[in-house]
């Protein structure tokens, strides 16, 4: 999941290239949501066996609410600290 500020507009994605797709976003090289919206902090991901798992999951989040898609991130990165780093 990918924000613009604590507790800001989160865009729930799938890729099976996280370096590569999160540096687009920051570079604002994908138009789109994200783009208009200013998303480029990765605040939570996930990683899955298989792309169908992958997708499945994608789907599950997205039709969470917004308040369980909140509190997924605050379990797991209570500060919102950007995770980009971290994967690279």
């Amino acid at each position: 999941m990918l924000a613009n500020h604590i507790n800001g507009t989160v865009y729930t994605g799938v890729t099976s290239n996280l370096p590569k797709r999160i540096w687009e976003h920051k570079e604002g090289v994908v138009e789109g949501f994200t783009k208009k919206y200013g998303i480029k902090m990765l605040v939570w991901y996930e990683e899955h066996s298989t792309i169908e798992e992958a997708i499945a999951r994608e789907k599950q989040l997205k039709n969470w609410k917004r308040a369980w898609k909140l509190q997924l991130i605050n379990q797991l990165n209570p500060k919102w600290y950007d995770l980009y780093e971290s994967i690279i």
